[in-house]
């Protein structure tokens, strides 16, 4: 009597059946009791590794990981009270692998006993692929924290240091061989290398291009040349070998890989950079990205510290007023550096709120200063400006395009009020920009302040830093260009007093006294 009961309650249960087994999730019923298992659809079995007969009458904890097991108790409860309860958990496979699944879990009651019923589906390939963006992204949010901090560095510099150029770029794409080349007529010129035996004093390396055709090919419309193989036979491996001809091949020995960067500005080829790796067909277009991104900053950097130069040497005022529209690229910089920052900005946010309101702050400075730069090199432009501003204006623009050039801390303080002669002003700004490029080229500074001061009939400028000093008795008097600021005092009728000591800053006063 019974067996027949059973043939059939398994004859009506068998339409369930077929649908259980259908299932593309694995379905498992478990005992709440003996956290055993008591039924399992073919996919369930699967899933972990098991037959369908192996798999039924397992312990829960054969299959469910212990870092889950010991979450497992909540849903487990939740399902008691009626809910159905989602649950993320890694599961254990026959072999003993791990992989991630999705559990949705309710209570019912099978065949007179009370059961869980889970239904697992198995994610893993999701879960790799949130992991794998995941890591991609935090790559991406290193490389523009690193992209940030080259731009910092290489807008730090007023003199052109074509090394430091190269070691920033290794910094984000790794090379065996490099070299920085300038265009000079149609001649490229190497003014660093990197990775290559040279005999010391060795004349640079000289390539001569022979036509526009061959300067329009490395341009390359303003994109980077990626060579997979230097030995190759295809088209670009061929014209490089050629490029470089017997004396710059060492440039190619003993690499494979190799990628050309062009430096260019308003689409005008300036030079270009050459990098090369031992294995073949390392740098990616990932890589090329990334390099164009520091050739650009590079560029900038470049005509900057060539036209800070003519600047420095051209004393003229036509010659100061066709310069200043030239520099007037000099705040790209700082937008550069401002730019970075605020593509970086939404993701470190996410990340991390008090690095970004630091961000946010560094933007601020950036901003500021390149507006502070643009009204200095205006006040270049059109001299007049330097004898009808005030002269605690200029002191505060001068300071403002100090830090935001930088990223040296300026403050600026004015006390009373004053006029003074147009020759007498000229040369106190003169003065004050001529100690903070001194201080900015060799102080190593952190701070600089600024203190403007009207009393009576006298003004006086003192600007102190808290850099690393020197020693006024063993430094020659053309030393920082000290010469020149007291000549131009002493031309006005001022006092100009250096008072400084090795690690402990410098302090320089420039008082005028109406007489």
């Amino acid at each position: 009597m019974d067996q027949n009961r059973l043939s059939q309650s398994e004859e009506k249960d068998q339409p369930y059946r077929e649908i259980f087994e259908a299932a593309a999730d694995g379905l498992i019923v478990l005992d709440s009791e003996t956290q055993r298992v008591v039924e399992a659809n073919s996919a369930a079995a699967a899933m972990h590794g098991y037959s369908r007969r192996e798999f039924i009458g397992l312990p829960a904890a054969a299959y469910i990981h212990p870092e889950s097991q010991k979450h497992f108790s909540g849903p487990a409860k939740a399902a008691h009270s009626g809910e159905v309860v989602k649950s993320s958990e890694l599961h254990i496979r026959r072999a003993g692998s791990t992989f991630h699944v999705e559990v949705s879990t309710t209570r019912f009651i099978y065949r007179s006993r009370a059961c869980l019923l889970s239904v697992v589906r198995d994610v893993s390939e999701r879960v790799q692929a949130e992991q794998f963006l995941l890591q991609q992204e935090e790559v991406r949010q290193r490389e523009q924290s690193t992209l940030l901090d080259i731009s910092h560095t290489l807008a730090s510099t007023l003199e052109l240091k074509p090394g430091l150029i190269l070691d920033q770029l290794r910094v984000i794409v790794k090379y065996s061989h490099a070299a920085l080349f300038v265009l000079e007529d149609s001649v490229l010129v190497t003014i660093a290398m990197r990775g290559v035996e040279r005999p010391e004093g060795a004349e640079p390396f000289r390539i001569h291009l022979d036509g526009p055709e061959i300067l329009a090919r490395l341009f390359n419309k303003h994109r980077p040349i990626r060579i997979a193989d230097v030995l190759g036979s295809d088209k670009e491996a061929q014209f490089l070998r050629s490029l470089l001809g017997d004396e710059a091949a060492v440039l190619l020995d003993g690499v494979r890989g190799w990628m050309w960067v062009p430096l260019a500005i308003k689409g005008h080829i300036i030079g270009g950079v050459g990098v090369a790796h031992t294995e073949q067909g390392y740098f990616t277009s990932h890589h090329a990205s990334l390099a164009l991104t520091v050739a650009n900053q590079a560029a900038i950097t470049m005509v900057n510290a060539e036209l800070y130069q003519q600047a420095q040497a051209l004393a003229a005022l036509q010659e100061r007023q066709r310069l200043a529209q030239n520099l007037h690229d000099a705040v790209n910089q700082s937008l550069f550096s401002a730019g970075l920052i605020a593509e970086v900005l939404p993701r470190l946010w996410d990340r991390d709120q008090d690095l970004a309101r630091q961000s946010l702050e560094d933007l601020r400075r950036l901003t500021r200063g390149a507006m502070a730069e643009m009204r200095a090199l205006l006040a270049e432009l059109r001299p007049s400006t330097l004898t009808d501003s005030d002269l605690g204006d200029l002191v505060r623009l001068l300071g403002n395009a100090f830090t935001g050039r930088t990223n040296i801390l300026s403050t600026v303080s004015i006390t009373g009020e004053g006029v003074l002669p147009a020759e007498v002003q000229v040369t106190i700004y003169r003065v004050c920009q001529e100690a903070l490029n001194n201080v900015a080229k060799h102080a190593g500074a952190s701070l600089v302040e600024i203190n403007l001061k009207y009393e009576g009939s006298t003004a006086e400028l003192v600007i102190r830093d808290n850099g690393q000093g020197f020693d006024p008795e063993r430094t020659s008097s053309g030393h920082y260009g000290l010469s020149m600021m007291r000549e131009r005092t002493e031309a006005v009728g001022a006092q100009l007093s250096i008072t400084s000591q090795p690690d402990h800053g410098t302090e320089l006063i420039i008082r005028w006294t109406e007489a």
